[in-house]
């Protein structure tokens, strides 16, 4: 809690150490990034990412991705207090506007790079070091899954099963939404209100599970889901397209409700993360690639990423750790906390 509240106070400090920059709004998914002449008076090259803002963004990412606070949440006021989110275009050193999509037929106006949409898709792509967190810390159960697929490990195979089915929904009803959640869903009002909704779900989930199961009833491993209960998790985990619910929350939950302990519920939905995050990771930044590295250069992407890596290596160990003793419980009052933190600040 106290490192979660920490970060908080730090990105505010950086909001307001960053100054005036000049900054976009998101438009559509981008193709390579492409310069038009244009006449300027005074040309405002692309900003680029610092190593502290990347550094920040990197920790807010790996320490948040897998707790059930909303890494998506939390990110999104990283970026409001770094100051990652403007409205006008990007220009480079001769002026020129830079295009994600320059003037067609299609788009009569073309479609402009701008800051915020090359932030939006940095803060997907540095998932990959949370990602590899999670390969490294569970090598030992994808190895299983592996030789589940070789024939060597029934329980593999199963749990193999399990991960895909719960990964379908998401998928599809992602790429389904993935457009209309851009643009409606990214913003402080929305994130508000998935972590109270959030937080809720927690308490009452966490009831049911102390009131309703014994010991022995919650014994299962994440191999032993039946296909339907992993399907169901699968489909309670397209609860979190909508920014500040929590992947990992709804995974952990949907695990809860299927009979599994805490600590078995955090595994499956971090080895149910790998595919969802992975898929994100890779279909943002196909689409967005070229017009975040302009914006941002390689090096600070390869730094955001590895201290995700660090930070969320850590933040699994704990998660895994605290869950087993005491639950959801202190995350559902974090998650209010952090609502009339942000109803505070950005709302008033």
């Amino acid at each position: 809690m106290r490192r979660l509240f920490i970060i908080l106070l730090v990105l505010g400090l950086c909001g307001w150490s960053r100054g005036q920059e000049t900054a976009p709004s998101a438009g559509e998914s981008p193709s390579p990034v492409v310069a038009v002449p244009t006449t300027v008076s005074s040309p405002a090259p692309a900003a680029e990412l610092g190593i502290k803002e990347a550094i920040v963004l990197g920790l807010v990412e790996g320490i948040t991705e897998f707790l059930p606070i909303s890494s998506t949440g939390h990110l999104i006021i990283a970026t409001h207090a770094l100051e990652l989110e403007g409205t006008e275009p990007l220009r480079d050193a001769q002026g020129n506007i830079m295009w994600y999509k320059p003037p067609s037929a299609e788009h009569p106006e073309g479609v402009p790079l701008t800051e915020k949409l090359a932030a939006d898709t940095y803060i997907v792509v540095i998932q990959a070091g949370a990602i590899a967190a999670v390969a490294f810390l569970y090598w030992g159960q994808l190895m299983g899954m592996l030789r589940g697929v070789l024939g060597q490990n029934a329980a593999g195979v199963r749990l193999l099963r399990n991960v895909i089915l719960a990964f379908f929904p998401v998928a599809g009803v992602g790429l389904l939404l993935n457009k209309w959640i851009d643009e409606h869903l990214f913003s402080i009002g929305a994130v508000v209100a998935a972590l109270i909704s959030g937080a809720v779900l927690m308490m009452g989930a966490e009831r049911w599970r102390k009131n309703s199961l014994s010991a022995n009833q919650m014994r299962k491993e994440p191999h032993d889901l039946t296909a339907k209960q992993a399907l169901g998790i699968g489909f309670m985990q397209c609860l979190a397209l909508w920014p500040g619910t929590s992947r990992s929350m709804v995974t952990m939950v949907g695990g809860y409700f299927c009979g599994l302990s805490p600590a078995a519920a955090a595994e499956f939905s971090f080895l149910v993360g790998l595919p969802t995050l992975g898929g994100a990771a890779l279909y943002k930044g196909a689409k967005a690639g070229p017009a975040m590295i302009a914006v941002f250069g390689w090096p600070h992407v390869l730094l955001g990423t590895a201290v995700a890596a660090i930070s969320a290596a850590i933040a699994v160990r704990f998660l895994v750790k605290y869950l087993t003793r005491h639950g959801l419980g202190l995350f559902a009052v974090y998650r209010l906390i952090l609502a009339a933190l942000l109803v505070a600040w950005f709302l008033i």
